[in-house]
């Protein structure tokens, strides 16, 4: 009896220690080791060393990603340099409210479009982020020593989605850090799944005629044809896009007589321009006259909205702005969305942000001063 309950007791002892060794093992894991680099694969395909320490971080051209940088961190302080047309925004729009310390970055490194190496290496970055499609700056930069990573705004077809998830994605193997890569998708996907599902039934001709006034002075109107966001968002919210004819990428210059010829019976104006819808009510700008167009004589004119950034490119605002776009499109249809209480929900529970009233109504209702810039 004695040897069976040793036994008993001896096996006991190994199970448990059986159990043991794979926590054991778990607790003696190493961490990154701060001070070494690690491989990541940008938008363009390239192979960038850069380290699993960041704490410099300089955008040249990617406009709407300090923006998507904050949220990720959930703080501006690694951000040390961007464009002006990247602080801009933030002065004018939710961004610089909520972290200020994003007003602190320097924009003296460019001009423009053009990047001053001497006084970018002056801010010590320890990574750099330019547009994927400027490949020469890519190359200056990365002959110059910096770990320069090229991010993509067109590489998934405009699909504002799409080209969210995939920033997210990026900045999740370059940091190295946190899981809102995932909560970010996950969300935007089931946004995008609520839109899609409801306007998939409306009729071919029922749909609304969109037209995207993406900039506008006293003698140029562009837009958005085939090659541009504008051509997503109309995809996505059950719209045509009267520009679609227009195979030029990026924006395309039109004349009035050209809007009088598709006469859209819905128009939405970006955050890359000074207008508001009460300005093509009351043919304020220059000598176009807008009053004979559809959208204008009923009055279906909006503002895209300014959260963290313009909403017309990708940014960390892209599933608000669906909704927001699909509410203005088809009140109706979307009649039970709250876009104000969508809009708290959305970045409690993936920012842990808490917006207040005001808040939400200056995303709705953006500064004319944002639009003070050229993409």
């Amino acid at each position: 009896m004695k040897l069976k309950r040793s036994i008993s007791l001896i096996l006991a002892m190994m199970t448990l220690l059986l159990c043991l060794v794979p926590a054991g093992c778990k607790k003696s894991e190493k961490k990154a080791d701060e001070n070494g680099t690690h491989i990541v694969t940008d938008h363009n395909g390239n192979q960038v060393e850069v380290k699993n320490k960041i704490d410099r971080i300089v955008v040249c051209d990617i406009f709407p990603l300090p923006s998507v940088l904050t949220i990720f961190f959930d703080s501006a302080e690694k951000i040390v340099g961007m464009n002006q047309a990247s602080m801009i925004a933030a002065k004018n729009g939710l961004l610089g409210q909520l972290y200020p310390e994003f007003l602190n970055a320097s924009t003296s490194f460019m001009d423009g479009s053009n990047v001053n190496i001497e006084e970018l290496a002056k801010l010590q970055p320890d990574v750099v982020f330019y547009s994927a499609t400027n490949k020469s700056l890519g190359e200056l930069l990365t002959s110059r020593g910096f770990a320069a990573i090229g991010v993509s705004v067109n590489k998934w077809q405009y699909n504002a989605i799409e080209t969210l998830n995939n920033w997210f994605s990026l900045l999740g193997e370059i940091f190295q850090m946190n899981d809102k890569a995932e909560k970010v998708a996950k969300r935007s996907n089931e946004i995008y799944k609520l839109v899609s599902d409801r306007v998939s039934q409306i009729a071919p001709d029922q749909k609304q005629r969109a037209f995207f006034l993406f900039q506008i002075d006293d003698t140029t109107i562009t837009t958005s044809g085939k090659q541009f966001f504008g051509q997503w968002w109309a995809d996505a919210i059950g719209a045509v896009n009267v520009g679609e004819e227009l195979t030029q990428d990026n924006s395309v210059a039109v004349n009035i007589e050209q809007v009088y010829t598709w006469n859209p019976t819905l128009i939405f104006i970006t955050n890359f321009n000074q207008a508001y819808p009460k300005d093509l009510y009351e043919n304020s700008i220059s000598n176009y006259d807008w009053s004979e167009i559809e959208a204008v004589k009923n009055k279906n004119v909006y503002k895209m909205p300014l959260g963290m950034y313009r909403s017309y490119t990708p940014g960390a605002d892209t599933p608000i702005t669906l909704l927001f776009l699909a509410k203005c499109a088809y009140p109706d249809l979307f009649s039970d969305i709250d876009i104000t209480a969508e809009a708290k929900k959305y970045y409690k529970e993936l920012f842990q942000i808490d917006l207040t009233d005001e808040q939400i109504n200056g995303i709705f209702n953006p500064d004319a001063a944002s639009g003070n810039v050229s993409i």
